[in-house]
């Protein structure tokens, strides 16, 4: 539930990380929402202004808002597996204050009254999220006409993607490269090549067992190596989402080295799962996703350059489906797997607890990073609107979907359990605290 808005919190004792002032130390925090004083800093020890809420934190983790870089709301015309509502809902149970949402919605959203129309379900869910939408690269998704980019970025968009499909026209890619520097967005590839796309899952010992075709590396690596050749012949800058092998990582690697800007998203199945999985769970198609789980060789590329920086961003990919869709089987149930309010709870069991990542570097990748790369505000606890999640290291968690603010329970890691869970939320002036009642 969410509280009554009072002027001023002061939350003491937590351990407050905040990757943009390079801050990890125990302090208290004063957060005043309203008024010329708003935003949140380090209290130091003045009389507790009268009205004050003071809520312990000792043991607790405060941290940015997590910044959501890449999810599906599906609203307009998907409302059957998500609306903005609930998607919004899932995203602050997640720990989210901020969530970039892409335009593969029917219709797509190519023009400025379906940006409008997202934008005021956003504000009508009322749910101290912030949304930001994704304008089409093209015309319906379609690849052949550019969409209306300016006007879209007056209306309210923040990057623009053909995300679910590539723009694998050179000439237009060219003209998405040349709109996004110009205006001073982010390009967010879905790099793919469409004549190597085959079958549900990766080529490998599970397709093989399972009789289907696979999707080879080459698809997604082939498709990175030209479009970033491309946007640095432009001059333009180039996000890869959801990247998931080693050929992807090098040309990325490569490229930064030589000064391109480009940068790259990994997704929580990619970083934590493999194609295995197939093996041990059969045609789970809650594990059937695009681009699909690789092999532990990639996952494990993909977890040293996340770790090292050279992907900046930790975007989930929240892909919800209806259960009546992903029942249709490996080979006809929809790409895609939810993932916001799982992300932290099963990144920070696998990646710091077992793994040893420090927890600031984990923070970064969900906060400052995905803000940074697709060149919007957040991901700071110290300055703007107050927007802070706080997580309890040592909290017990089981991911149980049942439990999801989401409209759908394609979650690839149900039943996971482990040690580390958001408990609260400070957002649009308002106050959650358990956040994920019974399970994350």
């Amino acid at each position: 539930m969410i509280d009554p808005t009072p002027t001023t919190w002061l939350l003491r004792g937590g351990r407050v990380i905040d990757p943009a002032t390079a801050t990890d130390d125990v302090m208290d925090l004063e957060v005043t929402v309203g008024g010329p004083s708003a935003g949140v800093r380090r209290f130091r020890g003045s009389p507790i202004p009268p009205g004050t809420v003071v809520t312990e934190l000792a043991g607790k983790v405060v941290v940015p808002a997590f910044v959501e870089i890449h999810a599906h709301l599906r609203e307009p015309g998907g409302e059957v597996s998500e609306t903005i509502a609930s998607g919004l809902a899932a995203a602050r149970a997640g720990g989210y204050g901020t969530v970039l949402v892409m335009a593969n919605t029917t219709p797509a959203n190519d023009e400025p009254s379906v940006t409008r129309r997202m934008l005021a379900a956003a504000e009508a869910a009322a749910t101290g999220v912030r949304m930001l939408p994704v304008s089409a690269a093209t015309k319906g998704l379609a690849g052949r006409e550019p969409a209306a980019w300016r006007e879209q970025v007056e209306a309210g968009c923040v990057a623009i993607s053909d995300d679910g499909k590539p723009v694998h026209d050179r000439r237009i890619l060219r003209e998405v490269l040349a709109a996004a520097r110009d205006l001073g967005v982010a390009y967010l590839s879905h790099a793919e090549c469409p004549q190597l796309f085959h079958g549900p899952i990766h080529d490998g010992e599970a397709a093989r067992r399972l009789g289907v075709q696979g999707i080879p590396t080459t698809c997604e690596s082939d498709c990175v190596q030209a479009e970033i050749a491309l946007a640095e012949e432009m001059g333009a800058r180039i996000h890869i989402c959801h990247v998931s092998t080693t050929a992807s990582i090098a040309a990325l690697r490569a490229a930064r080295e030589r000064g391109v800007r480009c940068s790259a998203e990994a997704t929580p199945h990619h970083l934590l799962l493999t194609d295995d999985e197939f093996l041990r769970r059969g045609p789970d198609t809650s594990l059937k996703m695009n681009p699909p789980l690789r092999p532990a060789a990639d996952r494990d590329a993909l977890r040293e350059a996340t770790l090292a920086g050279i992907v900046e961003a930790v975007g989930t990919d929240h892909a919800p489906h209806a259960p009546h869709l992903k029942a249709r089987g490996l080979a006809d149930a929809p790409f895609g797997a939810i993932g916001m309010e799982s992300a932290f709870a099963v990144l920070h069991e696998s990646l710091v607890l077992r793994a040893g990542w420090p927890l600031p570097v984990l923070v970064e990748r969900m906060t400052l990073g995905p803000a940074r790369v697709a060149g919007i505000s957040g991901g700071r606890l110290f300055e703007g609107a107050a927007a802070l999640t706080v997580i309890d290291p040592n909290a017990r968690f089981e991911v149980r979907a049942e439990n999801f603010r989401s409209k759908s329970r394609n979650c690839p890691f149900e039943g996971w359990t482990g040690q580390g869970r958001v408990v609260g939320t400070l957002l649009g002036g308002s106050w959650t605290s358990s956040t994920a009642p019974g399970g994350v």
